[in-house]
């Protein structure tokens, strides 16, 4: 029987995978086959994308926890969720030419140049930045939870993600029915954070919906006045210049 070194480790086995690290000792040529099967493992199969999107929309609360706690083989990692999330919805925005942001841009809710470009130009970035500061007002709210802080920033990954697809689903809705519905679009995936991370937190308390409610909007109007901050010293050091 022909004896094999495994790439990853050097371990000697006669089997197909190595029985030291569990690495495939002869790895599979990569062509179209393997990438329509790569496709399908990354979107369909029980660790898939849509497995995740299935569980994070339908039971955020009890689907983190099980995530945090128990089991996180069945589940994208959240990071790579958001980003790919992030990226649905810049390529429905690139197709429909329907962007809801710029919209806002333009309108009464328009924002200063620098949260501008770091919402616009960096999509998925600076959602995790957003997740990460939303992470900590809740973790003030919530301090006495069992949870820290880089798990609730976890949960506002899966969230986060949920609502950049609720938010592709408008667009393509809009882009059918030819009506802007822009506000109510923007709304329900609001309303989805609240209801997710009051479920993560104790879904029959009345006290968690509020409590996220209102750190939600502490952590917005603070965020608000930060970017507002370094926008006036940005602009102050260019009129020097």
């Amino acid at each position: 029987m022909e004896t094999n070194i495994c790439k990853n480790c050097n371990y000697q086995t006669n089997d197909d995978f190595c029985s030291k690290c569990g690495h495939p000792v002869k790895l599979k040529k990569i062509d179209r086959d393997f990438i329509i099967s790569e496709i399908k493992s990354a979107l369909f199969t029980e660790k898939g994308f849509f497995y995740t999107t299935k569980r994070i929309f339908l039971s955020p609360g009890d689907s983190v926890r099980h995530y945090i706690k128990e089991d996180r083989s069945r589940y994208v990692k959240p990071i790579t969720y958001l980003i790919i999330a992030s990226l649905i919805y810049t390529f429905v925005n690139y197709l429909l030419k329907i962007d809801y942001f710029m919209q806002l841009e333009a309108g009464e809710f328009s924002t200063p140049n620098y949260f501008r470009k770091l919402i616009l130009e960096n999509r998925g970035y600076a959602s995790i930045v957003i997740d990460l500061y939303i992470a900590l007002w809740i973790k003030l709210f919530f301090k006495k939870s069992e949870y820290n802080f880089f798990e609730i920033f976890i949960l506002m990954c899966f969230i986060s993600g949920v609502k950049a697809l609720l938010i592709s689903v408008a667009i393509i809705l809009q882009a059918l029915v030819h009506t802007d519905i822009i506000m109510i679009s923007l709304l329900i995936p609001l309303f989805y954070s609240f209801w997710a991370i009051g479920q993560f937190f104790g879904k029959r308390k009345v006290k968690s919906y509020l409590k996220v409610i209102l750190a939600y909007i502490v952590g917005m109007i603070s965020l608000g006045f930060i970017v507002s901050v370094v926008t006036i010293i940005e602009v102050l050091i260019r009129q020097q210049i």
